[in-house]
């Protein structure tokens, strides 16, 4: 699927969401996309782009039941109206979007606001500074700092979706650390290695409540000898088996 244009060329603070409009119909293309393939049976694996991408596969699971995120970011992408001076890039606003905070027209595609509820999300990775942790907590989606992740969070997080119809992974991969994965638009110290996301995927993709993963925020022009994807590539193909 050919997604819009990123065009910000009239964009100005105070103007919302940039490319809300394409945005907002190509997630109704793409959960078309997604909705058909899991009603198929199938295990959906979604490449490419930023971090809007979830939207998508948030509105298809939205009509078909309650279902959870595994949000898998080195940021929360949890920017507001409420909590920053102006939004833009949806990207930055992801999961504050999924969740129902944010304007109507990306927020409540088909009237389903919220497509995930606040207790059915999980958040991994975010960095030690992240500003937005004490408001995500007090709504009451669990969240770890990347430093927090250990063997124990993928089951804690599987006990959170047990009761729920399914759940989908979001894997933005900056959570990796900058040192391993430098090939993002954000790279930061703090993240996590290769092997702790083997490690954090593998029992989520294998449960039989996962019914996709999207994944994004890879940038091949940072990485012109492919070493960064290379390496990529082996962590999610070992977690994917």
């Amino acid at each position: 699927m050919t997604p819009p244009r990123y065009d910000r060329r009239d964009w100005k603070p105070g103007d919302g969401v940039f490319n809300a409009v394409a945005m907002a119909e190509y997630s109704l293309r793409v959960a078309e996309r997604v909705g058909r393939l899991v009603d198929e049976g199938n295990f959906v694996v979604l490449l490419g782009g930023e971090c809007s991408n979830l939207l998508g596969p948030a509105v298809a699971l939205r009509r078909r039941g309650r279902f959870g995120v595994v949000y898998l970011d080195g940021h929360s992408d949890f920017r507001t109206v409420e909590n920053s001076p102006y939004v833009g890039a949806a990207g930055g606003e992801a999961l504050a979007l999924v969740t129902g905070r944010g304007q109507s027209d990306l927020t409540d595609l088909d009237g389903l606001s919220p497509y995930v509820r606040d207790e059915d999300a999980a958040l991994l990775g975010i960095r030690e500074d992240d500003t937005d942790i004490a408001e995500l907590r007090e709504v009451g989606i669990a969240t770890w700092r990347a430093a927090e992740i250990d063997a124990a969070a993928p089951g804690k997080v599987l006990e959170r979706m047990e009761a729920l119809d399914g759940f989908w992974v979001h894997l933005d991969v900056d959570i990796l650390d900058a040192a391993v994965m430098p090939a993002v638009d954000s790279p930061d110290p703090g993240g996590i290695q290769h092997d702790q996301l083997r490690e954090l995927l593998r029992p989520l993709l294998a449960s039989e409540k996962c019914v996709g993963i999207d994944i994004g925020i890879f940038d091949p022009d940072l990485d012109p000898d492919g070493k960064y994807a290379a390496e990529l590539t082996d962590t999610l193909v070992a977690a994917l088996t």
